[in-house]
């Protein structure tokens, strides 16, 4: 082989090295404005938990496993909103829910949880409301 023949051959590896170095960096800072934002959003929502936390404090207890439920915080949305109270097969209209039989017998189940946990008051059979120190 001739001293040309591998000068060349040198050449095209150090052009397609320095391709795939560029490809890499390029790849890099890519990853690297991802792994920022990601970072940047799991900051806002340890923010978030830890303010919810506080804010729900007050009306909730360490005991008290329904404010780690999402089912359980949305009953409680949609029952501030309408203090008077709900049957459960509304309340499953109003979270969005099938109000197919099965899932207004599981909304139910929890309701009735709620109400033995001094969450809700059940005055009137299957109407269900927030207790008073909750409204």
């Amino acid at each position: 082989m001739h001293l040309a023949a591998i000068l060349d051959l040198i050449a095209e590896r150090e052009t397609t090295t320095a391709q795939t170095a560029d490809r890499l960096r390029e790849q890099i800072t890519t990853l690297t404005t991802q792994l920022a934002r990601l970072d940047s959003e799991l900051a806002d929502l340890a923010t978030t938990r830890t303010t919810l936390r506080g804010l729900a404090a007050d009306q909730f207890t360490d005991e008290d496993p329904t404010i780690a439920s999402a089912p359980y915080q949305q009953i409680l949305a949609v029952l501030v909103a309408n203090p008077a109270g709900m049957r459960a097969r509304d309340i499953c209209l109003a979270v969005g829910v099938d109000p197919a039989p099965k899932h207004v017998e599981g909304a139910r189940a929890r309701l009735k949880r709620m109400v033995s946990r001094k969450i809700l008051t059940e005055n009137e059979p299957g109407i269900f409301a927030l207790t008073p120190k909750r409204t």
